[in-house]
């Protein structure tokens, strides 16, 4: 269980985030069009995996549009921005935004990818959402990055997780 905070607040997570070195378990996620995404779907791709509790949230919202403007020059990389809004929310985020170069994904069906990847908020006001975290794999799904955001407030440290590629 990671312990993180809200506003100063201590709160936890499910677990802790998958080990870096090991490969990142497969998914079923919801796609903007409701069709079911896999971890198959990007084989051959490096993946910025930017997860966060919710698009209409400044922070997460801030987050995606950062990690937009840095996808469209990276080599060979998808970014996945995974929560448990509903698909409808995050395709009008992006539209409203202009992003195109990320790809939202939803956990709202069962929250799978937030049990396996110990990132449920279990506790607070935001418990059953995911917490603000980053996973970054190779083109071969292993596991290179992984940051856990302390507090659900703070932006991801963006620089550490687009080194690795």
């Amino acid at each position: 269980m990671a312990a993180i905070t809200l506003g100063g607040n201590p709160i936890n997570t499910s677990g802790e985030l998958p080990k870096i070195g090991t490969p990142l378990a497969d998914f079923k996620l919801v796609k903007n069009d409701l069709s079911i995404a896999t971890l198959a779907d990007f084989a051959g791709k490096r993946l910025v995996l930017n997860i966060f509790p919710s698009i209409d949230t400044g922070t997460c919202a801030t987050s995606v549009r950062k990690f937009n403007e840095s996808a469209s020059s990276l080599n060979n990389t998808t970014v996945l921005c995974i929560s448990r809004d509903l698909p409808f929310a995050q395709k009008r985020f992006c539209g409203a935004e202009g992003l195109e170069n990320v790809i939202n994904l939803s956990d709202f069906q069962t929250g799978s990818f937030g049990t396996s990847n110990g990132l449920n908020i279990v506790d607070g006001p935001l418990a059953h959402l995911h917490s603000r975290a980053v996973i970054v794999t190779d083109e071969n799904g292993k596991i290179l990055h992984t940051e856990q955001v302390s507090e659900i407030a703070n932006e991801p440290n963006y620089e550490a997780a687009l080194a690795v590629l």
